[in-house]
């Protein structure tokens, strides 16, 4: 067989083997590749964070020496949500059928390597051109890690294996932003990308020793039937032919549609204020970059339990619906949204506070939002459902970016929020529309 044949052959998924008979051996296998593949995937996609969101603690630093606008500085990150946002969608649809393991290593790897050469840059064309090629690499985080859970994860505790997992966003924002915000202090911002870089590189073949592939391929049963004793002719096929799942679970399927254009709008939320609030606290509230980095953490780690608290509720109160827990944490968002304005100039304390809310009630429906999409695809059409939900989220994430720089240079940040807050209502009145929507079952055609 040649290389390329090789290399082929392993980034494909694995096949299933004969199931083992060992009972004992198949609850070992279980237990210990199911906390294996926790706590992998969780470590790996932090990093992808690394890569990703030390630009926001890098960006007044940027704009300062190079003299861009916050609309110049818009663009950059327009493009590159745009680029992220296709990206995420194409990386899903292979995702159904591609290896988990290679895919997300090769992903950090890739964004590593772009990383370190945009420590070098000094353009606003260089800039733009490479971090979109940075975010191409960055689709390819989240639909291995969708393939993994919904492989090694039954439904019925999805929702809180799910939120575990979901804590990777948070936990690779919060350090990125205390980190990259004493690097830039202490050595330039282009130390916030050369070193995060260094570190990923590592961490790419650290995934490739730590993760695997379906219950399936290691001759294990697959998840619904050892968890919850369904029987196997209820387990959706995922070797179908793969347009028949996409016509029926996404193309066909109102409720995926309904979620990933509500993402839109979540999106502008939680991406405005990743990306901005930086330079939004030190431009609007006289913060230093060490203060608004510890803030910004702030923000992530709320998430961190806003995101397992959905999942424990939809999982556990409300029986695998998603709709009603979304709609309520996106009313507190929008009040947490609009608390924005009434927080005076230098105060730390209250507007700490203020992002530990938002923090919590953005990444709720976040999360909720992609295991609503894993929900109604079923197993089968999981990662191509959440990488619709990545399309229109990142869209919606690159009209923030240029948007946010226009309103913030004409209107001042005020502005902004208004946008923020509009944003808000929106996807609220359209995750309603899911309210009573439920998991889909059966077999896939």
């Amino acid at each position: 067989m040649s290389l390329l044949a090789t290399i082929a052959a392993e980034l494909r998924a694995q096949p299933p083997i004969p199931v083992r008979t060992d009972r004992a051996e198949i609850d070992r296998l279980y237990r210990h590749w199911r906390l294996r593949v926790m706590y992998a995937m969780t470590t790996g996609y932090a990093l992808f964070y690394f890569l990703r969101k030390n630009l926001s603690m890098a960006a007044k630093a940027i704009t300062d020496e190079f003299h861009f606008s916050n609309t110049q500085w818009g663009v950059v990150l327009s493009v590159a949500t745009i680029v992220y946002a296709f990206s995420k969608f194409f990386s899903g649809v292979v995702g159904d059928r591609a290896n988990p393991r290679y895919l997300l290593a090769l992903g950090l790897l890739g964004s590593a390597i772009v990383n370190l050469f945009f420590g070098f840059g000094a353009s606003l064309g260089f800039f733009i051109v490479l971090w979109a090629i940075n975010n191409l690499f960055q689709g390819a985080g989240v639909p291995p890690c969708v393939r993994l859970l919904t492989s090694w994860y039954s439904p019925k505790e999805i929702g809180r294996a799910w939120g575990m997992w979901n804590a990777s966003h948070q936990i690779g924002g919060a350090v990125i932003a205390v980190w990259a915000g004493w690097l830039v202090t202490h050595y330039g911002w282009r130390s916030a990308f050369w070193v995060p870089a260094l570190v990923c590189v590592v961490g790419a073949f650290w995934l490739l020793n730590r993760l695997t592939d379906s219950p399936e391929s290691m001759g294990l049963p697959a998840v619904e039937i050892y968890r919850e004793g369904a029987p196997a002719g209820s387990v959706a096929d995922v070797n179908a032919p793969f347009w028949g799942l996409f016509k029926r679970y996404i193309l066909a399927n109102p409720d995926v549609w309904l979620v990933s254009i509500a993402n839109f709008f979540v999106y502008i939320v939680r991406i405005g204020i990743l990306d901005w609030a930086p330079k939004y606290l030190q431009e609007a509230k006289g913060f230093k970059l060490s203060e608004a980095g510890w803030s910004l953490s702030g923000f992530e780690v709320a998430g961190i339990f806003g995101a397992y608290a959905a999942g424990w509720l939809s999982d556990k109160v409300f029986k695998g619906q998603r709709g009603p827990v979304s709609v309520a944490f996106m009313l507190f968002l929008i009040v947490a949204v609009a608390a924005l304005f009434a927080v005076p100039r230098g105060q730390v304390m209250t507007m700490g506070v203020v992002l530990v809310a938002l923090g919590f009630f953005v990444y709720g429906p976040q999360m909720l939002i992609a295991v609503a999409a894993a929900d109604f695809a079923t197993k089968a059409a999981a990662s191509s459902a959440v990488g619709l939900t990545g399309l229109l989220g990142y869209l919606g994430a690159s009209v923030c970016g240029v948007t946010t720089g226009v309103l913030a240079d004409r209107f001042g940040w005020d502005g902004v929020l208004w946008f923020y807050g509009g944003s808000a209502v929106i996807g609220c009145a359209l995750l309603a529309l899911t309210w009573t929507s439920r998991p889909q079952t059966g077999t896939a055609m």
